[in-house]
């Protein structure tokens, strides 16, 4: 199976959490109907990547890289590669590459998905040249879970790496706010109130 196939296939089977999450998981299916390079840099103005949110195992602390260019903590990830079997793979390979962390334990199932501007990603228009249209990330999100006494690494892509406390995130906007919750709620389900004794 190729990375655009089992992509497909993920993404087609999987159960989004609620409304705004369908609409995208439409959005996402039809584009890779549409392009057969959809999780290529040089699909535009749209491709698909894959990040990871990295928790340690009491699901207290969320581990986030400064991005270099963007100036902006985020969740770990990027763009998928040639030689990614699988999407779940591509989240894998970003992870460790960018956290120094070898044995995450990633759960295969998408968490979250997040569509959004990218700015930065692509060439920048020559002198005298119409600006190019702004690439749009269609990123798939998922959670691992770093092992006890993990030490991570920053890499060429960051400026900084940090374990921050899940509910007091650096710059909470929206999106990650729901990934973080979406994600600990996976690790420590609600619990149901247990039936009063008569």
């Amino acid at each position: 199976m190729t990375l655009h196939a089992d992509a497909l296939a993920v993404l087609t089977a999987w159960a989004a959490p609620d409304a705004a999450q369908e609409v995208l998981r439409r959005r996402y299916v039809d584009h890779l109907r549409l392009h057969e390079d959809g999780l290529t840099r040089g699909c535009r103005p749209s491709h698909l990547t894959a990040s990871v949110l990295v928790l340690d195992a009491p699901a207290e602390r969320v581990l986030l890289t400064l991005h270099a260019r963007a100036g902006r903590w985020f969740q770990l990830g990027g763009h998928c590669e040639p030689e990614d079997a699988t999407l779940a793979d591509a989240a894998a390979r970003e992870a460790r590459e960018e956290s120094g962390i070898a044995d995450l334990d990633l759960d295969a199932v998408p968490v979250q998905l997040s569509e959004h501007a990218v700015p930065f990603c692509g060439p920048a228009p020559t002198s005298g040249t119409t600006p190019a249209t702004t690439t749009h990330h269609l990123d798939v999100r998922y959670l691992a879970v770093a092992p006890p006494g993990a030490r991570p690494v920053v890499s060429d892509e960051s400026t900084d790496l940090a374990w921050w406390p899940a509910d007091a995130l650096p710059e909470p906007d929206a999106d990650l706010v729901e990934l973080v919750a979406r994600a600990r709620e996976r690790l420590v389900p609600r619990r149901t109130p247990s039936a009063r004794q008569p």
